[in-house]
């Protein structure tokens, strides 16, 4: 495998990491009411699956869609980190791996190499 190959399986990584710390925050850790635990749950996983679903058949398409869902669990991070103390360490673990799915996404577009038209 080569260099952008590994970075893409990288953020792959880091979604799936992003999944589990999604229900580890909101299931477990820091649950919400019981009524509205599975909503939340759903809320905050949904998002990510498409990108890790559509990873399976094509590693950058893939990377492309968890990126750009990442844009969203980057900002809830950032308005979490300043608004909670208590939540301020899983925020800033979520702000984290966003930013390493983004920066697998920015890697592979910034060293693509279109193929030549013949």
């Amino acid at each position: 495998m080569n260099t952008r190959t590994n970075v893409l399986v990288g953020g792959l990584l880091a979604s799936f990491a992003l999944i589990a710390l999604q229900i580890l925050w909101h299931g477990w850790l820091l649950p919400p009411p019981a009524a509205q635990r599975w909503p939340t749950l759903a809320l905050a996983v949904l998002p990510l699956v498409p990108g890790v679903w559509i990873a399976r058949r094509n590693l950058r398409r893939g990377v492309l869609v968890g990126g750009i869902v990442c844009l969203f669990y980057f900002c809830h991070g950032v308005s979490a980190a300043y608004s909670d103390s208590s939540t301020r360490w899983l925020a800033l673990a979520e702000i984290a791996l966003a930013l390493v799915v983004i920066a697998a996404l920015g890697w592979d577009a910034r060293h693509y190499k279109r193929p030549s038209i013949k």
